[in-house]
């Protein structure tokens, strides 16, 4: 049986799909909502990458769980050894920092594990989970060894977010579902 939007939502929810504006970028496009569908505010996405030395280190399960535990919702995760085009595109902006070679070198050097999560403001709450290497409570923080082996990548913001998704997955790969605890993470 459906039922309006605004009924299931909860209060968070009706306040925060009210406070932003419709077709906001990194959102849903404006239009009804079914009984189940989040509020625009809820759908936001963000790219995380657990880089070679996460995947070698087997410190996949803790990353993973950090972010489940946060109640951000999974919709894409893939193993894949990137090639050198798909990392020349993901950090185009940093080509000409002398590290660059490097960190190609790096990110070429064994299988990562590409993901995608979504759930309410999860592009800034995921960069302050990554942290800084030296920063303890964070999955860098925590995790890491040196500044160069910093474990995972975090989309910056959500302009970011939705081209770099765009270069590590097709559209399909994004799994839209519904996650029965969403009302008692969000109100």
């Amino acid at each position: 049986r459906l039922r309006p939007a605004g009924a299931a939502m909860g209060s968070l929810g009706r306040r925060l799909a009210r406070s932003l504006p419709r077709g906001q970028p990194g959102l849903s496009p404006p239009g009804p909502r079914c009984y189940g569908s989040a509020p625009p505010a809820l759908q936001e996405k963000t790219l995380v990458v657990a880089k070679p030395d996460a995947v070698q280190r087997r410190l996949l399960g803790d990353i993973i769980r950090r972010f489940e535990r946060r109640g951000f919702k999974l919709v894409a995760m893939k193993l894949l050894q990137a090639d050198r085009r798909l990392v020349d595109r993901h950090y185009e902006r940093l080509r000409l920092k002398p590290f660059y070679p490097a960190l190609v070198t790096y990110m070429t050097s064994g299988p990562v594990v590409a993901m995608v999560w979504e759930g309410y403001d999860v592009v800034r709450c995921t960069r302050a989970m990554v942290g800084d290497s030296g920063a303890v409570g964070t999955i860098r923080g925590d995790l890491s060894v040196h500044i160069s082996r910093n474990v995972v990548h975090a989309s910056d913001s959500v302009e970011t977010a939705q081209r770099e998704i765009g270069f590590w997955f097709q559209r399909d790969e994004l799994v839209a579902w519904d996650s029965r605890d969403r009302d008692n993470i969000y109100g």
